[in-house]
């Protein structure tokens, strides 16, 4: 066995993510993220583009991971604080950026007072979470009256290119749950928040092979969970390399799409 075998001998991406498998996956991975999560720096870039120009008062960034956008904000010269659920993360970021405030905490129970934000920052973090309606009362709990909340969340219709690969090659049916748009609206639109603006866009990441591909969505949190059962053999990965580059055929080495909403909120 080669050790690209060995590492992903237990790849498991077929089964619902509890918060905490998420973040211990992401703690795991947190010295290294940076380096493979390339897609999820071009979504972060994107939903920074989409914040207002001037920017004051006080920020939160929910999902910080290793700081980068925090960072980001911080420089644009509002004071800024990052939270994420995994510890290990919050330890690389204050170790990259220590002049920012950084803590663990989950999105869905906030430990911040009322009106806490005049702006609310969000990419690639809040699908892993199990209680949409939680989250959108939170967001509008920390939000103070007039601030807005700039989030970006990958929702269903994500990973069609994997799903289509494993019907193909005859494999189990994939199932990485995501919300959908409607179920994320419906969160939203259940507060006082104002929904003002949504855009969803698919990216598509390329990758030289399936486990190339395969590692780039477990650091996306979809690999997370850690039941073993539904493990992708070594034979199970061959097939699905095989009918992948079929499917594909393309120079740019084989795609995996990540539909992400881009949702402007305000209070």
């Amino acid at each position: 066995m080669t050790m690209s075998q060995a590492a992903y001998q237990h790849i498991d991406i077929d089964n619902p993510i509890a918060p905490a498998d998420v973040a211990k996956s992401f703690s795991r991975s947190a010295r290294t993220y940076d380096e493979v999560a390339q897609i999820q720096n071009q979504i972060g870039e994107a939903a920074l583009r989409h914040l207002p120009q001037l920017l004051s008062g006080n920020g939160l960034d929910i999902g910080a991971g290793t700081g980068r956008h925090t960072q980001t904000l911080n420089s644009r010269g509002v004071s800024i604080q990052g939270v994420d659920l995994a510890k290990g993360m919050v330890d690389q970021a204050r170790a990259l950026y220590p002049d920012i405030s950084f803590s663990v905490a989950d999105a869905q129970s906030l430990p911040f007072s009322n009106s806490s934000f005049s702006f609310v920052f969000s990419s690639m973090a809040l699908q892993w979470c199990t209680n949409l309606h939680a989250v959108a009362d939170e967001v509008e709990r920390v939000l103070e009256t007039g601030g807005v909340a700039e989030l970006a969340i990958m929702v269903d219709g994500s990973f069609t290119e994997l799903h289509k690969a494993r019907a193909l090659a005859s494999l189990d049916k994939a199932d990485t749950p995501l919300p959908s748009l409607q179920r994320w609206l419906s969160a939203f639109q259940s507060t006082k928040l104002r929904v003002s603006r949504v855009i969803t866009k698919d990216y598509v990441d390329y990758h030289p092979n399936i486990l190339s591909l395969l590692r780039s969505i477990k650091h996306a949190g979809a690999g997370a969970t850690t039941r073993q059962n539904a493990s992708l053999s070594k034979r199970d990965l061959k097939k699905l390399s095989m009918v992948y580059q079929g499917m594909s055929d393309l120079p740019k080495g084989l795609p995996i799409t990540y539909r992400v909403s881009h949702f402007r909120l305000e209070k």
